[in-house]
């Protein structure tokens, strides 16, 4: 899967559904026919919609967990805790259950955020809550993540 760009804000309707933005859909073309999952995020309280190959990548990592370390089996259990299979219908919606759209506290308008080779979807207010954190330092974050990679030819750093 290609990294997918953007950030689109669309709304869902009363039973769930949301509308993908074109420009995201095309993105996500290659995907279209295999299917998403969508699960709860693990740090933050927003959707993460896995295309069924990246899933599949994640799931592969996964299953090389010994599941007889309770630590690993208590991740396994929460990482797929909610996980769901969704797909688009014909007017290229997808439905959110109701249990994620309370996980996520998802109201009318949502933000739905690239990260990587993933789509976070957000209600709007906490997406934007959480871009503008004052105790987040983009910057310090920045160096101490990105800071040290020298080892690449692109001159990251």
């Amino acid at each position: 899967m290609n990294t997918i760009i953007g950030t689109y804000e669309c709304k869902v309707d009363a039973k769930g559904r949301l509308l993908l933005p074109a420009p995201l859909k095309k993105q996500l073309t290659a995907a279209l026919q295999d299917g998403f999952v969508l699960k709860r995020s693990v740090f933050q309280p927003c959707l993460e919609l896995y295309p069924m190959s990246e899933w599949n990548l994640m799931m592969q990592k996964i299953n090389k967990l010994n599941r007889f370390v309770k630590k690993n089996n208590d991740f396994i259990r929460r990482f797929t805790a909610g996980v769901k299979v969704i797909e688009m219908d014909n007017l290229g919606r997808i439905l959110v259950p109701k249990d994620l759209v309370s996980f996520a506290s998802i109201s009318k308008d949502l933000v739905l955020s690239s990260a990587v080779n993933i789509v976070e979807i957000w209600d709007k207010e906490l997406y934007e809550k959480s871009i503008s954190e004052s105790e987040v330092d983009f910057a310090d974050l920045a160096e101490q993540v990105m800071g040290n990679l020298n080892d690449d030819d692109h001159g990251i750093s």
